[in-house]
């Protein structure tokens, strides 16, 4: 038996980089997984890494921040998965600037992914939770959103204000046994992030690493809370 027998994930951007690494991760401990993302081709192609392993697994493509694919995602994961007992909010996208001058339409579209996202995937996901009294949300947040970086803009506001989202959720529903976790990432060799001027690779954390945390807390007793921003760093800077 393994670790996660029984349950259902579902997660958000799981077609590259985190999110995949996270799918695959989840897939592998037993759970029955879900990937929702704008692109098909990435998404089947994390279904089959999943497949390698046995696992079932359902690929969705569709937009986080539009309220019709939240829902469908939500719903659909239920009917053909059989539950839902873990949401991963791991989609998002990046946008700097200074406040003064930001880009208008990228402040939005960042805040539309960013944040509306996870509040969508959660406002429908959490009806089922409540009423199972049972369930568990994972906000992938940043090292942005427990620092404040002159630039970072759009991003950082975004993140900051997903770690307010998370303690809300909780304390809205723990004592329906819901828990709510954020994990704060430092920097991420993902395709996104491959060959960034001045970057070492050989320093980064890699999606592995956050998929190794995200098994770790959801299968903690129902009883363990986790409490605040979990921050994952690496040793040596990785930044040249």
């Amino acid at each position: 038996m393994q670790l996660l027998d029984g349950q259902v994930a579902l997660i958000t951007g799981g077609g590259t980089g985190i999110g995949r690494g996270i799918a695959v991760g989840l897939a592998k401990a037993g759970c029955r997984v879900a990937i929702l993302g704008r692109r098909m081709e990435p998404l089947e192609a994390t279904r089959d890494a999943m497949a390698r392993d046995g696992t079932s697994g359902l690929a969705i493509q569709g937009d986080v921040s539009d309220q019709a694919d939240a829902q469908r995602a939500v719903e659909s994961t239920i009917e053909q998965l059989g539950g839902l007992h873990i949401l991963v909010n791991n989609a998002g996208i990046g946008g700097g600037g200074v406040i003064h001058n930001h880009d208008l339409d990228r402040w939005d579209e960042v805040m539309a992914v960013n944040l509306r996202g996870p509040f969508l995937m959660a406002r429908f996901a959490l009806p089922h939770m409540r009423e199972q009294r049972r369930g568990h949300i994972i906000n992938m947040s940043s090292e942005s959103a427990l620092r404040h970086y002159a630039g970072n803009g759009a991003y950082g506001v975004s993140k900051h204000a997903l770690n307010a989202l998370s303690e809300y959720i909780q304390v809205e529903n723990q004592d329906l046994n819901i828990r709510v976790d954020t994990i704060c990432p430092g920097m991420v060799l993902t395709p996104m992030s491959e060959g960034s001027p001045g970057l070492d690779p050989d320093k980064c954390l890699t999606p592995e690493d956050i998929a190794d945390q995200v098994v770790w807390l959801v299968s903690r007793r129902e009883n363990i809370k986790i409490g605040t921003p979990i921050l994952i760093q690496t040793m040596e800077n990785p930044w040249t």
